[in-house]
């Protein structure tokens, strides 16, 4: 997947400017695919000069006028041929797994901090993902409930939050495995 790809999404769901798509990146695309603020702008130049999005300058009072881009025939297109194409599936790099099978050749204990360091990054985003969820798929009015609307856009959202949720979930269970692994290890015999 390119960027291109991510911020066609982004913009399917809701028109934005440069600004506001990057804050949509650190709020929710950004645990999937990441961009900085940079590469966003840059991405959006090429776009437009491409005619995958559309641009308008919107007035605002006190503050300069802001450029709202959304998704053009073309980008549309383009996100429709990437969407059929097949995708393969993807490999793991993951330094701590290494280290930890690494820890058998030096102290396991001295590993323990930078494991729980891992837990606590993960716990931290796994409690952003669940009140994420709460805020925006709980309650009468959530989609796919009796009272709310069945739209596919929010029903697609909240499924690749789900996924978010499970990885987090799993990699806490891992991660605690781990530690106690590494304590098991690190006690006198």
């Amino acid at each position: 997947m390119a960027i291109e790809h991510a911020i066609l999404v982004s913009l399917l769901e809701k028109p934005g400017s440069g600004y506001e798509l990057a804050r949509r990146f650190e709020r929710s695309i950004g645990y999937f695919w990441t961009a900085s603020h940079q590469q966003i702008y840059r991405v959006l130049k090429r776009m437009e000069g491409d005619g995958w999005v559309d641009v308008r300058d919107v007035p605002q009072q006190g503050r300069p006028d802001k450029k709202e881009y959304s998704v053009a025939a073309p980008g549309r297109a383009a996100l429709t041929g990437w969407l059929r194409e097949p995708v393969e599936p993807e490999s793991l790099r993951h330094d701590l797994a290494v280290k930890i099978r690494g820890a058998a050749f030096d102290d396991p204990a001295a590993l323990v901090h930078e494991v729980e360091r891992h837990r606590r990054t993960h716990a931290d985003r796994l409690a952003h993902y669940l009140a994420g969820e709460e805020r925006d798929f709980t309650g009468p009015d959530a989609p796919g409930t009796a009272g709310g609307p069945l739209d596919p856009g929010r029903e697609l959202q909240h499924v690749v939050l789900r996924g978010g949720i499970a990885y987090e979930r799993m990699t806490l269970a891992w991660l605690d495995d781990v530690l106690a692994t590494l304590h098991r290890l690190a006690a006198p015999r």
